[in-house]
């Protein structure tokens, strides 16, 4: 018994070495800085109180990357939902290739948004074919990225376009669990392809979308390299992300105390919006007996 206790100490160290380094200290630390001023290059820290705590709330800034996130959601949620949802459907129709086609949906998620920001500014840039095609049948080319809307509309459905893929292997994996005499049933009893998708496969796929719209709405508040590529937060601060505050008040301007207050605030309505969807989908879990 003494071996197997010291077996599972010895395996266990690593991990409570790991926690404690780099997530126990840190979100200590946090707690404290909320209430200090201090720069990230010097040790010296003020005691400020609420200060950071108030500035944060009367913050332009933070109202706007709160506002941005739910503008976001409007857009990002459905168009990765139903994208994700229909390659998976398209894949697991196939007879061949389903590995083959899962990797390629799946290469875009593992590739840098750095890279492609620049592809999709490339694309959209006053000189691209794209744009001379619209000049050519309308007489003028959108401020893709100086118009609000549709900077937020292009963030969107690139971070949608990019994330489908794999959403689609957590749709794919639902939808290959689901027993095949559902459907057959289903056949005998007259039932076209859309009532089954719509009775029996999204039901089913209840799993499935619940992980799928929390890690959604966990993307949508991590935002950061695409609107600090595409439009460094403008314009007028309509892409205003959180990420992009917490970096610009940490790292540009050095007030450490006030930027984690800012990831603090952060961290909160994260989990708040999450527990709105969670308790969304139980709702609808209940409906069709899976809670």
């Amino acid at each position: 018994m003494r071996n197997r206790n010291a077996l599972g100490w010895m395996l266990t160290t690593p991990y409570l070495f790991f926690t404690g380094i780099f997530f126990s200290y840190p979100f200590v630390w946090s707690f404290i800085l909320l209430f200090h001023k201090g720069s990230i290059v010097s040790r010296k820290m003020e005691f400020v109180g609420l200060s950071n705590l108030q500035k944060a709330l009367q913050s332009p800034k933070v109202l706007a990357a709160f506002m941005f996130t739910y503008k976001f959601m409007l857009i990002f949620i459905p168009a990765v939902v139903l994208s994700s949802l229909f390659i998976a459907l398209l894949i697991n129709s196939l007879k061949r290739g389903k590995t083959f086609f899962s990797l390629g949906f799946f290469l875009p998620y593992v590739s840098s948004g750095v890279a492609m920001s620049i592809i999709v500014r490339g694309l959209l840039s006053w000189t691209s074919p794209l744009s001379g095609a619209i000049r050519f049948v309308f007489g003028r080319t959108p401020d893709w990225f100086g118009e609000p809307f549709l900077a937020v509309l292009i963030i969107a459905l690139m971070v949608a376009w990019k994330h489908s893929g794999y959403y689609a292997l957590i749709f794919l994996a639902g939808l290959q669990s689901i027993p095949k005499e559902y459907y057959e049933v289903a056949k005998i009893d007259g039932a076209k392809p859309l009532t089954r998708l719509w009775n029996i496969t999204i039901p089913m796929l209840y799993p499935a979308f619940s992980t799928i719209l929390i890690l959604a709405v966990g993307v949508s508040f991590q935002i950061f390299a695409e609107p600090l590529m595409l439009t460094g937060g403008g314009p007028h601060y309509a892409t205003h992300t959180w990420q992009l505050e917490i970096y610009f008040q940490a790292f540009e301007f050095g007030n450490l105390g006030y930027g984690t207050t800012i990831a603090v605030f952060d961290a909160v309505v994260t989990f708040l919006t999450v527990l709105v969807f969670k308790r969304i989908m139980q709702i609808w879990g209940k409906k069709y007996g899976w809670i």
